[in-house]
This record gives C-alpha cells, sequence and structure tokens, in this order.
C-alpha cells in the first residue's frame, strides 16, 4: 500500500504536461535550420495517409522530475514516435505518454554539440530512451552515421553500396543527397517534399500537354497532305 501511496504522490507533484513548454535553443544556422524542415516536410508528405504518428522538430523530451528540477534538458533535433496522435504538443512529456519515449531520433550536428551528440546523447538514448534507432548528420561537413539499439548499446548501422543506410522504423533508407540528408524508398526513389513533388506534377502536365499538341499537328499534316 505505501508503495502505491507514494506512486500517486509523485505522480502528483508532475506538473502539468500542458504547461511544460519546450526549452530547447534555435537551430544553430540556417542550413541546419532547412535541413530539419527538410526531414519534416518529407516525411509528412510521404506519410500523408496516415495519423498515427508524432515529428517532433527541435522539442524537449521530458522524462523525469530530477530532469526538470534540474533543468537538464534533452531535445533532439528530430525525433518520431509511432502509433501515437499527430495531435499538437508544447513538448514531449513522457509520463503523459503512457511511457513512450521516440522510436527513431536524428541529431544534427554542429561545432557547439557534435562531441555530446556523439557521446552523451548517444548514450542516453540508447540507456535511458531505448530508443531503436539514432542517426547523426552534419549539414556543414556532411559527416553521417546510424545506430540500432542491442541490448542497450548502439551497433553501427552497415551503410548501403551507395553509402545510404536502412531505418526499419521508417521503411525507408537516409542518405545524403545534393548536400542534403534525404529518405530513399527500397527501389531508391527519392522521397519529394510537397513542394518538389508539385514541380514533379507541373513538369508531367506540361509534358502531357506537349505530347498532345505533337500528335494533334501531326494528325492535321497527315490529313493536309491526304
Amino acid at each position: 500500500m505505501a508503495a502505491a501511496i507514494t506512486a500517486q504522490e509523485l505522480e502528483r507533484q508532475m506538473p502539468d504536461a500542458s504547461k511544460i513548454l519546450s526549452d530547447e535553443p534555435e537551430m544553430e544556422s540556417s542550413l541546419h535550420y532547412m535541413q530539419l524542415l527538410l526531414l519534416v516536410t518529407s516525411l509528412e508528405w510521404a506519410w500523408q495517409e496516415r495519423d498515427d504518428f508524432f515529428i517532433g522538430a527541435n522539442l524537449t523530451i521530458y522524462f523525469s522530475r530530477q530532469q526538470l528540477r534540474n533543468r537538464d534538458f534533452r531535445g533532439p533535433d528530430f525525433f518520431l514516435v509511432k502509433n501515437v496522435s499527430r495531435d499538437l504538443r508544447n513538448s514531449w512529456v513522457v509520463w503523459e505518454e503512457d511511457g513512450r519515449y521516440p522510436d527513431l531520433i536524428i541529431e544534427l550536428l554542429s561545432n557547439s554539440t557534435a562531441q555530446v551528440d556523439r557521446t552523451l546523447k548517444r548514450d542516453l538514448y540508447a540507456e535511458r530512451f531505448h530508443t531503436p534507432e539514432y542517426f547523426y548528420f552534419s549539414p556543414e561537413t556532411l559527416e553521417f552515421a546510424g545506430f540500432r539499439l542491442e541490448i542497450n548499446r548502439y551497433q553501427p548501422i552497415l551503410p548501403h553500396p551507395q553509402g545510404w543506410l536502412w531505418s526499419e522504423t521508417l521503411g525507408f533508407f537516409l542518405g545524403i543527397h545534393e548536400g542534403q540528408l534525404r529518405y530513399f524508398s527500397l527501389d531508391g526513389i527519392l522521397q519529394p517534399t510537397p513542394a518538389e513533388a508539385a514541380k514533379s506534377e507541373i513538369l508531367k502536365a506540361n509534358q502531357e500537354r506537349l505530347k498532345a499538341e505533337q500528335a494533334q499537328q501531326a494528325a492535321e499534316h497527315a490529313q493536309q497532305v491526304a
């Protein structure tokens, strides 16, 4: 009984999740911001028919009272949680999400964070979060690595011949394309952003219109010859 009371008391002491705001610094540079936007928008577009995932972009993850007391905030640049609602959140509060931690995390390396991302954060995500997959990428140097969890330790993901890394969580490869980290299907197809998809549709429509015009001109020429 005492243990149950203690657990209830601890729960009452936890702040209201709706009042816990994210407390993350701004992105290191516009290059980092554009990379983060690219990761978010292209995955949302690829999964536009789904409503069972949440993407956190530079959003704090709260997981303990001690963390709040010490202001030891940990906010991955990009994280994905599957099989949850897509409701908007001010932060990710683990005790309000049935104890759910991210299924995948991507950190964007910078001069000020690279060492922590490669060591302390990697250990935290493996040992405390138990996040199945962790990747990091530098938009400046293009340093790129990925890891998969095995018994609370991350093991490197073996690269595809093109240097891409397969994500079981996403069902996509992650790889560098034109200096940016992108998603690729199992067949190697680049997953577009909404803007890229719209541009592709416009190009396709123009090509179809041109083919129709050429066919009409050929028919008119054949009729004149006849």
